[in-house]
């Protein structure tokens, strides 16, 4: 399994490592335009048309390229006060069951995703206000849940291989 571990980190890597700059990068835009949308709203009456839109799709690029890079470092939240304490032999194997869980999970999440970026390209789903197609954004989200489930496969095989 050292294969399959090197391959992760050599196409995985580079993958998060762009997602996480361009999440980053999604995350100061979203911040200036709230700002600047407050800023216009009270001090001269005139909200910038479409913001709302404009800040949930930049949530749409944010969210799954962050929940990628916080699972390639491990740092999603756990609650350790309970198995913390069983033996080593099981806390392993818990970890196996619940990864094996996470991994169905957001495979389904990704290949739900997969099929709603064709059903939103079919029907042309655009924002109301400004008229933008939703199915880019789909497609950031689909892809994000895909690069989050080959971290968790690969974390899976890890742990077995330990095992």
């Amino acid at each position: 399994m050292p294969s399959l571990y090197k391959f992760g980190n050599k196409v995985v890597q580079p993958a998060v490592n762009v997602m996480v700059s361009v999440a980053a990068t999604a995350l100061a835009v979203m911040m200036f335009l709230m700002a600047a949308d407050v800023i216009f709203r009270y001090l001269f009456n005139s909200p910038i048309p479409g913001a709302l839109e404009l800040i949930e799709f930049l949530m749409a690029i944010i969210v799954p390229f962050s929940i990628a890079y916080c699972a390639k470092l491990k740092a999603h939240v756990t609650v350790d006060l309970v198995v913390e304490r069983f033996p080593a032999k099981v806390r392993s194997i818990l970890r196996f069951i619940i990864t094996s869980i996470s991994c169905v999970f957001v495979t389904l999440i990704c290949w739900q995703n997969f099929a709603y970026i064709f059903e939103t390209y079919q029907s042309n789903l655009t924002s109301a206000v400004l008229k933008i197609p939703a199915a880019p954004f789909v497609a950031a989200a689909a892809i994000g849940t895909a690069v989050f489930a080959i971290i968790l496969f690969i974390e899976l095989f890890q742990s077995k291989s330990k095992e």
